[in-house]
Formats: structure tokens, C-alpha cells, sequence
């Protein structure tokens, strides 16, 4: 037990209640303002008493009202707030999925974007040279996937599809867009042509 001159100090019996020497410190803090000796000596047994009181009610020899915020309340973490789960990508999607560095996005970037540049750079291009240009588009494409893949044939496949994907998306487009694209002097092969670049640059740099 804690000695009794603890009580004492705050004019209390030891059967007291929380309550009672809560208002007993406040009484005396108030009474002893100013006086930092009889401030210390009032705080000094009311912490001697409320850790006395901590300890009995640890071996189950006292219940402490829920109220009383004793030291080991105060020494809590504080608790995690609930975070909303994040949206995943489904697995396959995931598997599917590249995170390329901003070198390996850049670069193909910039010489698609020149073969783009190209295809559209003259009103009356001829079919063979975008036949070219586009040819040259599927071979860095390939370079590209193989250099990163390092399967030839997946490249291949990749590609390919890439190709078939950008000459339709580009194909329907043009079609949709055909007067704009006549007032701007762009063919619509010339502005399917740009598409499938575009295609063929996603697929070099965000798929695996």
C-alpha cells in the first residue's frame, strides 16, 4: 500500500473515491497557486495515490470506474484510422501489364512520333511511302518488345496485334472524322497511319 501521508497530504481517508481525490487536488491547486513547494507536494501524492490505485486494480484487488484515464490509457497508440481499400486491377490485366522506366517510354514515344510526323507531313504522301513508314513502325515495335520480352515470337504476336487493333481503331475513326480531316488536307490512310502508331507505341511500352 501506498503510505498513508499520501492521503494525508490531500486531507483524505484511504477508502476514498476517485471522485473524492480529484477534488481534493483541484481544491488544493487552487489553494497552493503560486506556491510551487505545496503545488508539487499536492501533485506528487495525488500521482503516488493514482498509481497505487493503477496497481491494485492490475492485481484485481479493486475496480476502477471506466471514467479514470490512468497513466497506462494515456501511453495507448493511437488507433489506425480506417483506410478504404484500393481499386486492384484484375490479375490478368496485371499479368498483361509493364511499369517501363521513362527512358523506355520516351523513346519509342519520340520515334513514333517522328514516323507520325512523316506520314502526315506532306498533303499528297503516296500510298508506297506510308506502306514504308508503317513497315519501319512494326520493326521498332518488335525491336522494342524482343529487347524487352527477349521472346522474338512474342514480340511477333504482340505486334501483330497491335497492328491489327491500330489499322481498325484508325479506319473507323477516319470515317467519323472525314470532314475535319479533309479541311486540314490529312488522307484517311495517312490519319490511320497515326493511330496505329499510337497503338504500336502502347503495346511496345505498357504491355509484356
Amino acid at each position: 500500500m501506498s503510505e498513508p501521508n499520501h492521503y494525508e497530504k490531500l486531507g483524505l481517508k484511504q477508502d476514498a473515491t476517485f471522485d473524492q481525490i480529484q477534488e481534493a487536488r483541484n481544491r488544493l491547486a487552487t489553494q497552493y497557486n503560486g506556491d510551487s513547494q505545496h503545488l508539487n507536494m499536492v501533485e506528487e501524492a495525488y500521482d503516488a495515490i493514482l498509481m497505487e490505485r493503477l496497481r491494485m486494480r492490475q492485481e484485481g484487488k479493486i475496480k476502477v470506474p471506466e471514467g479514470i484515464k490512468f497513466a497506462e490509457r494515456l501511453s495507448q497508440p493511437p488507433q489506425k484510422q480506417n483506410q478504404s481499400p484500393k481499386m486492384q486491377s484484375p490479375s490478368w490485366l496485371e499479368k498483361l501489364r509493364d511499369r517501363p522506366s521513362p527512358k523506355d517510354i520516351l523513346l519509342p514515344g519520340g520515334l513514333f512520333l517522328s514516323l507520325s510526323g512523316l506520314s502526315v507531313v506532306y498533303p499528297t504522301v503516296g500510298a508506297q511511302l506510308l506502306q514504308v513508314v508503317l513497315m519501319v513502325g512494326v520493326c521498332l515495335s518488335i525491336y522494342f518488345i524482343r529487347r524487352k520480352e527477349q521472346n522474338f515470337s512474342r514480340a511477333i504476336l504482340i505486334t501483330g496485334a497491335g497492328l491489327i487493333v491500330g489499322l481498325v481503331v484508325g479506319g473507323l475513326l477516319a470515317n467519323l472524322l472525314i470532314s475535319p480531316l479533309n479541311q486540314i488536307n490529312i488522307q484517311a490512310e495517312q490519319f490511320s497511319t497515326v493511330v496505329t502508331f499510337v497503338v504500336l507505341w502502347l503495346v511496345s511500352s505498357f504491355l509484356r
